[in-house]
């Protein structure tokens, strides 16, 4: 053993020493007050059992006194009580005596088990040591530091590598952040825009003149250059206004942005019809009635329409003869 110990003096410092020499100190000590601590609470167990047959006999010859139906006045008796008080104070002190006898004797006990204990614990931590030492001499190392500048080269990249790992997350949750931060600006513009086009639409249907119709659609399609309803209805207040080629210009510019729009087909037909362009006008109509047949009874009370009363293809595709038919039947 001393061997070993001088052959591996020289790769260990001498501090490492003192640790490991602490180390088993404390281990020691450890062990001493845990022994200790599980003899005391047998011996107080035992104690606590004892005092509690006592407390019982106690109150056994309490009890037997209260029971009495008369008073023992007997000298025989009252040397009888005394001797079986003398004989058992004379118990108590004997298993008094034995109590503390057997506690001294598990303490020792314990206290003998801990230092055997941390005897054996130190004298296998020193094998332990030698053979670490000895392993360290084979494989080539010079001393504890190698090892431990090695350790902390390799916890150096796992950390750096940990902390790249962590940044990139950190990059790619503040970008979705930005994202949705974005996102919820144009919502709230969009929603600021819609309300004011909401209100502008209002103001529109409250206008009484085709001028002032029109200058609300205006500042709407300043808002949504986009907005075919309201170029729709923007060509409607213009052909109030007698000017179906402006009108039919609106309605063209809104099926560029929506080709299914009814009621850009239904306002060309208005247009045309304005223009005495029959063919024209029944075919866009037509086109509107196929989006949605509502457009059948409008155009039936809309004036634009009055000179196409007499043309038949307006009177088929309105079904006017079908109705003068069922009216007459």
């Amino acid at each position: 053993m001393r061997s070993v110990v001088s052959q591996t003096a020289g790769i260990c410092p001498p501090f490492w020493y003192l640790r490991v020499f602490a180390l088993c100190g404390g281990l020691f000590f450890a062990t001493c007050s845990l022994a200790q601590d599980q003899e005391s609470a047998e011996v107080s167990g035992q104690t606590e059992t004892a005092t509690a047959e006592q407390q019982q006999q106690q109150r056994r010859a309490e009890r037997a006194v209260d029971e009495l139906e008369k008073p023992l006045y007997s000298p025989f008796i009252e040397r009888y009580v005394l001797d079986e008080l003398k004989q058992l104070r004379t118990d108590m002190a004997a298993q008094k005596v034995s109590l503390t006898e057997s506690i001294t004797d598990r303490q020792l006990s314990a206290a003998d088990k801990a230092i055997s204990y941390a005897t054996d614990t130190i004298t296998y931590f020193f094998y332990l040591i030698a053979g670490f030492s000895s392993l360290l001499v084979i494989m080539g190392w010079t001393s504890i530091r190698d090892v431990k500048e090695k350790v902390h080269s390799l916890a150096n990249e796992e950390i750096s590598k940990l902390v790249e790992q962590y940044e990139a997350r950190l990059r790619s949750i503040e970008e979705q952040l930005s994202e949705k931060t974005q996102h919820i600006e144009d919502n709230r513009d969009e929603i600021e825009l819609t309300q004011e086009v909401h209100s502008l639409w209002l103001r529109a249907g409250r206008e009484q003149t085709p001028t002032g119709k029109i200058a609300v659609y205006d500042q709407i399609l300043k808002l949504r250059p986009n907005d075919g309803e309201a170029l729709t209805y923007k060509a409607d207040a213009v052909l109030e206004l007698d000017e179906p080629q402006w009108a039919i210009n609106l309605c063209l510019q809104a099926l560029q942005i929506d080709s299914q729009n009814g009621n850009a087909y239904y306002q060309l037909g208005c247009a045309y019809a304005y223009l005495e362009q029959c063919d024209e006008a029944v075919e866009y109509l037509s086109k509107a009635l196929d989006i949605s047949v509502t457009y059948r009874d409008e155009a039936l009370e809309d004036s634009a329409f009055n000179k196409l009363h007499e043309y038949q293809p307006f009177v088929e595709l309105m079904g006017i003869q079908s109705d003068e038919g069922s009216l007459k039947g």
